[in-house]
């Protein structure tokens, strides 16, 4: 005899999803702060999450250049690249990066950590960086996001 209370719960394209937070960055740990965003845009934060199907939602992140690092990280870190020709390696330290280019270091923190498909990138197409503390979303009136600090 089946129970109808035994039946799981997938989500269908478009049927889950899509509210808007946004996160203040400024004093948060880099790592810390990633590892949650991507939580959020995965969706791993509902009851009714399906790996295979966007139910995550749109995480706008402000004051990215007050970012903190720990240890020493900020003398040690670095990024790399490589242009597949000889002597196309070029190596940027963390320090500049942060100066240069804020947003990126949180954008290349939460790649790292979403899945590497294409839904990971529809993933990280739902994530919008800011340096400073204003940003265009205002229309879609984005939820404040408190992070816990563990």
């Amino acid at each position: 005899m089946r129970s109808a209370a035994m039946k799981s719960f997938l989500a269908r394209p478009g049927q889950v999803g899509g509210q808007w937070h946004v996160v203040d960055a400024s004093g948060k740990v880099l790592g810390r702060l990633a590892a949650e965003v991507a939580t959020i845009l995965m969706g791993k934060h509902r009851p009714t999450y399906t790996p295979h199907v966007l139910t995550g939602d749109f995480v706008v992140v402000i004051n990215a250049e007050k970012v903190r690092l720990t240890g020493r990280k900020m003398q040690q870190k670095e990024y790399d690249r490589y242009s597949y020709h000889p002597g196309g390696r070029k190596v940027i330290p963390i320090a500049k990066m942060l100066a240069r280019h804020p947003e990126r270091v949180i954008e290349l923190a939460v790649k790292c950590m979403v899945p590497r498909t294409k839904l990971g990138r529809q993933m990280l197409s739902r994530l919008k960086v800011y340096p400073g503390p204003d940003h265009p979303h205002h229309a879609q009136q984005p939820a404040a996001l408190e992070l816990k600090d563990a």
